[in-house]
């Protein structure tokens, strides 16, 4: 198939999902075509079968804001009869199941037919579609949409309650390259590696997000503070955002600045996240967890939230532990009787990897979009 995606090029979920879909789709066999303001940013330009098509902005005088969702449209109508695409794939509701609606229509008074997938994220349905403002058109995209999916059942569930969305939707879950995100099999080279940020004594604990208010940075940082004063550890965070300044000045408040490492946005982060022995994920909200299944499929368990999609995800007690958001303390316990109990911890660690291998590798979820891909067509 040819396939278009459109996605935010950033460092947000939604984004690394569907950049990472297009990978996998190519390596498949299938032509992707990714049209965006940026090229994403785990695109490394060598990618065989990937194409990337820049969106063009003008800003005229006349235009207090440039209006991005009508030149993706437009973009999106040129780049499919140009390249003959079967489908369009847009990830995040708002603004591209509109503009794809827009290119649909455009292409249809020419005679020909572009169907396309919407792909609901999060904060696409939780937050932006939810403001008065937007609801009804996004609810109207929704509903106009070819094929809809959602990466966990309770946002499935969540658009259907807030939306009144009455059209199917399907539950795909978000994925991970089981080869790219892998436990260091060599525990000499992890070593080696994890001396770069801790001592052999200290755990290293983990986040990785992209700062937002909605991921309780500082409760990350009270979480570590609490652990550090009974054990030596190391906190690495990766990303960054909006919360991180407060995060550093907290760090600093609390005397622990020096034990606590701001990484900033990293494309590595496969490598980093198995050198860690716990992710520490305290989100308001999470419609899935992405970090937290790239961290399992490294053989890290996560101390997380219990809200959203996370429980779908982490089972407690076996692959992770869940606690009340903003439950500092009993995080804090938790963290500190994992990584007290070596035996229980490296059983968890196992479990977390056999989890994300059995439900969640990219050859077990990628083919699920192909096989909806084909029965959108034939409708």
């Amino acid at each position: 198939m040819r396939i278009g995606i459109t996605c935010y090029p950033t460092y947000g979920g939604s984004g690394v999902v569907a950049t990472e879909l297009g990978i996998e789709l190519a390596a498949l066999g299938h032509e992707v075509h990714f049209i965006s303001y940026s090229q994403p940013f785990r695109l490394s330009g060598r990618d065989g079968g990937i194409f990337y098509h820049e969106v063009p902005v003008s800003s005229y005088p006349l235009f207090e804001f440039p209006p991005y969702d009508l030149a993706l449209a437009s973009r999106m109508a040129e780049v499919a009869e140009f390249n003959e695409l079967d489908l369009l794939h847009v990830h995040y509701a708002i603004p591209h199941s509109v503009s794809a609606l827009l290119a649909r229509q455009m292409l249809a008074t020419r005679g020909r037919r572009l169907p396309f997938v919407t792909t609901l994220h999060g904060t696409d349905i939780t937050l932006v579609g939810l403001d008065r403002s937007y609801l009804p058109i996004t609810r109207y995209a929704i509903q106009e949409s070819d094929g809809v999916t959602s990466i966990s059942d309770y946002l499935k569930d969540k658009t259907v309650e807030d939306f009144g969305v009455t059209r199917g939707i399907e539950v795909v879950p978000n994925f991970v390259n089981c080869d790219v995100y892998a436990p260091i099999a060599d525990e000499q080279k992890r070593a080696e590696a994890r001396r770069k940020l801790a001592a052999p004594d200290e755990a290293i604990l983990m986040h990785l997000s992209n700062f937002r208010p909605v991921k309780r940075v500082v409760d990350v940082v009270r979480i570590f503070a609490n652990v550090v004063r009974q054990m030596p550890a190391q906190l690495v965070l990766v990303g960054d955002g909006p919360d991180r300044s407060e995060a550093e000045w907290l760090a600093r408040d609390l005397g622990i600045h020096a034990r606590v490492h701001f990484l900033g946005k990293q494309e590595s982060v496969n490598e980093l996240l198995p050198l860690a022995d716990l992710l520490l994920m305290p989100s308001q909200l999470e419609s899935f967890g992405l970090a937290a299944l790239e961290a399992m499929a490294c053989k890290v368990p996560s101390i997380a939230t219990r809200v959203g999609g996370v429980p779908e995800l982490i089972d407690d007690g076996i692959t992770g532990l869940l606690y009340p958001v903003g439950d500092v303390k009993a995080m804090s316990e938790g963290a500190l009787s994992l990584l007290g109990d070596k035996t229980r911890l490296e059983a968890m660690r196992d479990a977390a990897r056999k989890t994300a291998q059995k439900r969640f590798c990219a050859t077990l979820v990628v083919p699920q979009y192909v096989r909806y891909y084909e029965a959108v067509m034939k409708q």
